[in-house]
C-alpha cells in the first residue's frame, strides 16, 4: 500500500514540475528558433542542488568563453578538442531590449532513481529538472501556489508542513515537516519589470550607452583631426568679389600728396586688390609651418590610437560595472530567499511552541520568544526587500535604463563562475595584464605623441613657414564711380620665412615645456603599471582565498543541515522542546549566508581579475 502511495506521489510530482515549462516560455526561444547543435558538442552547465548549497561548475578557464548560464538551453557550448569561440559582447545589439518572452522554451525533466531513507522516512525520492534536484516528500497537507504569468515559478517543493494530532503532546508529533533546500523564487515579477540574465545585461552595453557613446565619438574626433593634419600642406580656395571706393588725399610713390576719387572692382579667385598692390586674399593659398606638416600627422595618428584604446577601456569598465552590479542584485535576491525560508521554518516552530505551551508541555516564555524571533525576521526581510530595490536601481544606472523600472534576475541561483584560471602563477598574470590593458596602451601612445611634439619644437627654428598664393579673375576701375577697363588679372606670391621666437628664449621655453610633457606622460604610464600590477595581485589573491572560503563554508552547510534534521527528529520523538530547534535554524541560516557570501565574493573577484588583465568581460548571447 505504501509502495503504491509513493509511486502515485512521485508521478504527481513529475506532472506538477513539468508544468513549470509553461512558466519558462518568456526566457528563451523554442528549439526550432535555435541553430542545431553539432554532434559531439559538450554542454558546460552550472547545476546546483539548492540555491544556497554548494554548487560546482565545469566552465572552462579560458577567458574567451562565457561562463554564465541559467539553464541547459543557454549554457555554453564547446566542441571537445576545439579552442573556445571568440568573445561575443553584442555591442551592436540594441539596448533596453530584454530577452523576448514570446517564444516557448522546452523544459527537460529527467527522473532519477530514488529510495526511502532510513533516517528521513518522509523522503520519497528526487527528480532533476535542468540540472536542479527536487525532493519529493509525503505530506499530509501540501500547498502549491499557482504558476505566475511573469515567468517565475511560485512553487515550494516539499515546503515545510508540520501536522499535529488532535491532542498535541510531545510524543504525538507526526514528522512530515521537511525544510526543503530547494525553494524556487517566490517573487512575482511586476508587469513592467525587466527580466534579465547576465549575458543579456552585458549585451546592452553598446554605442548608445552614454559613457561608451561619448568615448566612441571621441575616437571619431581624433581621426578627423588626423585627416586634417595629413592635408595641412594642401592649399585652400577662396573665390568672391570686392569693391573699393576712395575719396580724398593719398600719397603717391614719389611722395607727393594727391587728391583722388577712384573706385575699383575685382572678381574671381581672390579678392581685395587695390591699386598696384597684390591681391591680399589669394584665390588659392597655402600658409603653414613646414614643421607642422612634417610632425603633426604622426602626432595626430598616435593621439587617435590612444583614443581608440581609451574607448576600449571605457567599454571594459562598463562591462565590469554591469557584471558586478548584476551579481550584487542576484546576491540580494538570494539573501531574501534565505530569509523567507528562515521565516517559514521559524513560523512552523513558533506554531509548535504555541501548541506545546497550550498543552502544558512547554513554557509560554518560549512561545513569546519564538513570536519575537518571527517579528525580527520580518524586519530583516523588509530590509532585504530594500536591498533588492537598491541593487536593481544601481544596475539600471549601470545599464543607463530607467531606474524606476525594477529589474528581476533570471538566474535561479548563485554558482561559482570561472573566468580566469588560477593555474598560472601571479607573475605570469601580471605580465599578461601589462601587455593587454588598454589603459596602458593608451598611455604608451600618448607618450609617443608627446615625444613627437618635443621633436617638433626642437626642429621648429630650422624649418621655415611657407606662404603660397595665386589669384586670377577680372579687375577694373576708374575715377569717381566709373568702373571700366575690366580685364584679366593674375597674381602669384611665394614666401618662405624662418622664425626664432623671442630672441631664442621662446624656443628654449617651448622645448622645455614639451620635454616636461614627455616626462609627465612617462611617469603617468609608470604609475599605471604599478596600479595594474596591484589590481591583478589583489584580484588573484582574492580569487585564491575566496575559493578556499567556499570550500570551508560548503562543509558547514552539510553539518548545519544534519544538526537541524536531528534536532527536528528529537522533537518528533518527544525528546526536548521545539525551541531547541531555533539554534539549529540560526546555524543553518548562518552557514547558507556564509556560503552565499563566499560564492558572490568569489564571482566578483573573478570579474575583477578578468578586467584587471585587460580582457573583455563577455558572455554568450
Amino acid at each position: 500500500m505504501r509502495s503504491a502511495t509513493i509511486k502515485a506521489c512521485f508521478l504527481g510530482g513529475l506532472i506538477c514540475l513539468s508544468g513549470c515549462s509553461s512558466v519558462r516560455n518568456g526566457f528563451a526561444g523554442s528549439a526550432a528558433d535555435r541553430p542545431a547543435r553539432p554532434a559531439g558538442v559538450e554542454v558546460l552547465h552550472a547545476a546546483a542542488e539548492s540555491p544556497f548549497e554548494p554548487a560546482s561548475t565545469s566552465f572552462p578557464a579560458d577567458r574567451n568563453q562565457a561562463v554564465v548560464a541559467d539553464d541547459v538551453d543557454s549554457a555554453v557550448l564547446r566542441t571537445p578538442g576545439e579552442s573556445p569561440a571568440v568573445d561575443v559582447v553584442g555591442i551592436e545589439r540594441p539596448r533596453r531590449q530584454p530577452p523576448s518572452s514570446a517564444t516557448p522554451r522546452k523544459l527537460v525533466v529527467t527522473p532519477v532513481g530514488h529510495e526511502i531513507a532510513d533516517d528521513r522516512p518522509e523522503s520519497d525520492g528526487t527528480i532533476t529538472v535542468d540540472g536542479r534536484t527536487y525532493e519529493i516528500r509525503l505530506v499530509d497537507q501540501q500547498t502549491q501556489a499557482p504558476l505566475t504569468e511573469a515567468g517565475f515559478r511560485n512553487v515550494r517543493v516539499a515546503s515545510q508542513q508540520i501536522a499535529l494530532s488532535e491532542t498535541p503532546f510531545p510524543g504525538s508529533v507526526i514528522a512530515t515537516a521537511s525544510m526543503a533546500d530547494e525553494v524556487v523564487s517566490a517573487d512575482v515579477a511586476p508587469p513592467d519589470a525587466m527580466l534579465l540574465n547576465l549575458p543579456s545585461a552585458l549585451s546592452m552595453i553598446g554605442g548608445d550607452h552614454p559613457a561608451v557613446g561619448f568615448a566612441q565619438w571621441k575616437v571619431q574626433e581624433a581621426y578627423a583631426n588626423l585627416d586634417q593634419a595629413e592635408v595641412l600642406w594642401l592649399p585652400s580656395i577662396q573665390t568672391g568679389f570686392s569693391f573699393h571706393r576712395h575719396d580724398g588725399n593719398l600719397q603717391a610713390s614719389d611722395g607727393s600728396i594727391v587728391d583722388v576719387n577712384r573706385s575699383s572692382f575685382q572678381y574671381g579667385l581672390g579678392a581685395g586688390a587695390v591699386g598696384a598692390g597684390t591681391t591680399p586674399r589669394p584665390g588659392i593659398s597655402a600658409q603653414f609651418h613646414l614643421a607642422d606638416a612634417i610632425f603633426q600627422p604622426d602626432i595626430s595618428r598616435k593621439t587617435a590610437w590612444a583614443t581608440c584604446h581609451a574607448e576600449k577601456a571605457v567599454v571594459n569598465r562598463q562591462l565590469r560595472d554591469v557584471a558586478l552590479a548584476y551579481l550584487k542584485m542576484l546576491d540580494a535576491h538570494q539573501q531574501l530567499r534565505i530569509l523567507q525560508e528562515v521565516k517559514d521554518r521559524t513560523a512552523a516552530i513558533s506554531k509548535i511552541t504555541d501548541d506545546f505551551a497550550g498543552a502544558g508541555q512547554g513554557l509560554q516564555a518560549d512561545a513569546d520568544r519564538m513570536r519575537t524571533e518571527l517579528r525580527l525576521i520580518e524586519g530583516r526581510i523588509a530590509a532585504a526587500h530594500e536591498q533588492v530595490d537598491v541593487t536593481s536601481a544601481r544596475l539600471a544606472y549601470a545599464l543607463s535604463v530607467n531606474p524606476g523600472q525594477r529589474i528581476i534576475p533570471l538566474d535561479p541561483t548563485v554558482v561559482p563562475i570561472e573566468l580566469v584560471s588560477t593555474d598560472m602563477d601571479e607573475g605570469s598574470l601580471i605580465t599578461s595584464g601589462l601587455s593587454n590593458r588598454p589603459e596602458l596602451k593608451e598611455l604608451q601612445a600618448l607618450v609617443a605623441a608627446a615625444c613627437d611634439r618635443h621633436r617638433r619644437q626642437k626642429y621648429a627654428p630650422f624649418i621655415p613657414s611657407v606662404l603660397l598664393g595665386f589669384s586670377t579673375g577680372g579687375f577694373g576701375g576708374g575715377l569717381g564711380n566709373v568702373i571700366n577697363n575690366v580685364d584679366n588679372r593674375y597674381d602669384f606670391d611665394a614666401m618662405v620665412t624662418w622664425e626664432i621666437r623671442n630672441f631664442g628664449f621662446g624656443e628654449r621655453s617651448a622645448r622645455r615645456r614639451s620635454q616636461a610633457q614627455v616626462q609627465q606622460a612617462m611617469f603617468r604610464k609608470l604609475s599605471l603599471i604599478d596600479d595594474v600590477a596591484r589590481e591583478i595581485a589583489e584580484a588573484y589573491t582574492q580569487v585564491t582565498h575566496r575559493r578556499e572560503r567556499m570550500a570551508v563554508t560548503q562543509t558547514s552547510i552539510r553539518s548545519a543541515q544534519d544538526s537541524y534534521d536531528r534536532n527536528l527528529s528529537r522533537i518528533r520523538e518527544g525528546e526536548g522542546l521545539p525551541i531547541e530547534v531555533l539554534q539549529s535554524v540560526k546555524a543553518l541560516e548562518a552557514s547558507r549566508r556564509a556560503y552565499l557570501d563566499s560564492v558572490s565574493a568569489f564571482n566578483e573577484a573573478q570579474f575583477q581579475l578578468q578586467w584587471a588583465l585587460g580582457w573583455q568581460v563577455s558572455a554568450p548571447q
